[in-house]
């Protein structure tokens, strides 16, 4: 079995060209990620998801996709309803705890039927940070709600529907980006507040649900910790916060790489990242030229990084035996327009 190196890549279509399915067997990454573009019809994606498998030689090789609800959800109707964004289910925790921990509970229990069944085994999700107001609506309505509570409630909640049904769950963005004034997908926000404020706001979901197995990176700059870097290139934000103070001992993935808030070329970009603690680089747009260009300077998975993949992966079980009718029956009484599959 080839070596898997820490990378996790996205394709371009439909199905993986010659020239990709060569990239993928020399360069072995960990795993793949899906966007909607990769997306038409259920055997389409089932028979992506073997071919992308097959090129690494690796049945279990995870397969990630962002399955939130609202605006980010790569699987929609037909193949999946339409689901409710994060802050909908805050609005029912706020009025009824419980009643708003099962809504919570129950989708991302939906969320795992939809994926399982196209043999898609990761989730990135739960979202856990924590906005303010006028912060980037990057983050808005994803977010649970607008108090670390809320959020820790509805994202352990989450985590725990996603695992139920086999599905392993990717917390984001290490360790907040809810106080970014502007979108990383276009630019890098710096975030000056006081490093006390963040311990009690920003980092409280992530410290109270560091159990999890995975989490993804902020590209953003916290001053107060490091003013040159963000979290995903800083060698201090990972270790002395993400690892040391929030207790986080799982495997831990950069957000895009492909996003413009990240400077440099992809070598450059991949080898920052590395270098500053992280176990996986993510790249995910599937453009031939930047992927190598990750892959040029991403080494094998090994040591603690392999050790952590492998536990990773010991989280993906057997599904439970929900009805998955009588799911989406409990949970039309939360949400009826988007109960039937």
């Amino acid at each position: 079995m080839t070596e898997s190196k820490a990378m996790i890549l996205g394709c371009h279509g439909k199905s993986l060209s010659r020239e990709e399915v060569r990239f993928y067997r020399g360069e072995a990454p960990w795993g793949f990620i899906l966007f909607a573009r990769n997306i038409s019809e259920p055997e389409q994606i089932r028979d992506l998801v073997a071919e992308m498998r097959d090129c690494v030689n690796r049945p279990d090789a995870p397969v990630f996709i962002d399955q939130e609800g609202g605006r980010v959800q790569r699987i929609r109707p037909p193949l999946a309803p339409n689901y409710p964004a994060g802050a909908a289910l805050g609005d029912i925790w706020q009025k009824d705890h419980e009643a708003g921990e099962r809504a919570a509970w129950l989708l991302a229990r939906l969320h795992a039927f939809d994926l399982a069944r196209y043999g898609i085994t990761a989730d990135c999700l739960p979202v856990l940070d924590v906005p303010i107001e006028g912060a980037s609506d990057v983050i808005g309505a994803r977010a649970y709600g607008k108090k670390p509570d809320v959020v820790t409630a509805l994202g352990r909640a989450a985590a725990e529907g996603l695992m139920a049904g086999g599905v392993l769950p990717v917390m984001k963005h290490m360790p907040g980006h809810g106080r970014a004034f502007s979108d990383t997908h276009f630019e890098l926000p710096t975030v000056d507040t006081r490093l006390d404020d963040l311990r009690r706001h920003d980092f409280v979901p992530f410290r109270e649900l560091s159990w999890l197995p995975m989490g993804m990176t902020a590209h953003v700059v916290f001053s107060a910790i490091d003013p040159d870097s963000p979290a995903t290139t800083s060698g201090k934000v990972i270790e002395e916060v993400i690892r040391e103070e929030l207790g986080f001992a799982g495997l831990l993935m950069s957000d895009d790489t492909s996003m413009k808030a990240l400077s440099g070329d992809f070598p450059s970009k991949a080898a920052a990242i590395l270098a500053a603690g992280c176990d996986i680089v993510l790249h995910c747009n599937g453009e031939m030229e930047e992927m190598a260009g990750i892959a040029s300077r991403t080494k094998g998975l090994e040591g603690a990084s392999l050790e952590r993949a492998n536990r990773a992966l010991s989280f993906i079980k057997e599904q439970d035996a929900a009805d998955e009718p009588e799911i989406r029956a409990e949970f039309a009484t939360y949400f009826r327009e988007t109960a039937v599959a």
